[in-house]
């Protein structure tokens, strides 16, 4: 009876061991996910890049990050977001999607001009993308502008190109599909498009600001995914204004 009972405590003994090994796998692919996913929203904030910003402090630091990528051309700031990223522009629009400023490999992507457009944004319809993420990383908070409130305490934002920043003013959210023929065409005519394209805007916004437009009108959409559709879009477009400065300090 007891040699039965000795058996019995070893068999269960082996058992434990046997779980235990087979969550130990499990326990350690989770820390790592944490971990990797944690070392994603890490490597996408923001802050990372503030040493490059073109202000009056760093007028240079610019110019370094372009020797690190010559990819890189301007630089995009949402007014009190953390929308505050450098801006490059691929011969396609998928290198960006999962690759970072530098030019390495990362799931966050960086913030980038559709290749169809010019980089001085004389086109009427400039559309940047970037990846819809959590924890204000990347354009994770233009989901944001859909709550009015938000939108009006949000109106004004900042490119830099060409050596000099440009004021944005938004004016419109939407949500869309990502093939919408109208809101991501980039050969929109302002002579030809200019109303048409503003009467479509405004009938399928779900917050759209009046303003007073004229015929040389330059508009630049911020666009990313949504997390309820494989093609639904959320977009933020604004226009580009004519006052323009060399540089920026932090906080203007």
């Amino acid at each position: 009876m007891n040699k039965w009972k000795k058996r019995i405590q070893i068999a269960d003994h082996v058992v434990n061991w046997l779980i235990v090994l087979c969550f130990v796998p499990i326990l350690l692919y989770a820390g790592y996910t944490l971990w990797d996913v944690q070392h994603i929203y890490q490597s996408a904030d923001a802050s990372l890049y503030e040493a490059y910003k073109p202000t009056l402090k760093n007028s240079v630091s610019f110019e370094e990050l372009k020797k690190i990528n010559p990819e890189v051309f301007g630089w995009l700031t949402v007014k009190n977001t953390h929308i505050d990223y450098p801006v490059v522009q691929s011969s396609d629009n998928s290198k960006y999607v999962n690759t970072d400023i530098e030019g390495k490999f990362s799931l966050s992507g960086s913030i980038f001009l559709d290749y169809r457009n010019e980089k001085n944004f004389l086109d009427m319809n400039n559309i940047i993308y970037g990846h819809h993420m959590d924890k204000q990383i990347m354009f994770g908070e233009i989901e944001l502008f859909k709550n009015e409130k938000y939108f009006e305490t949000h109106q004004y934002g900042k490119i830099y190109f060409d050596g000099l920043w440009h004021d944005i003013e938004f004016f419109a959210f939407l949500h869309a599909d990502a093939y919408d023929s109208v809101l991501y065409n980039t050969e929109l005519q302002p002579e030809k498009n200019m109303q048409q394209y503003l009467k479509y805007i405004k009938q399928n916004a779900k917050i759209f600001k009046e303003l007073v437009f004229d015929e040389n009108e330059h508009f630049i959409t911020l666009s990313t995914c949504t997390s309820d559709s494989t093609n639904g879009r959320h977009l933020l477009i604004g226009r580009i204004k004519d006052s323009i400065r060399s540089s920026v300090d932090e906080g203007d």
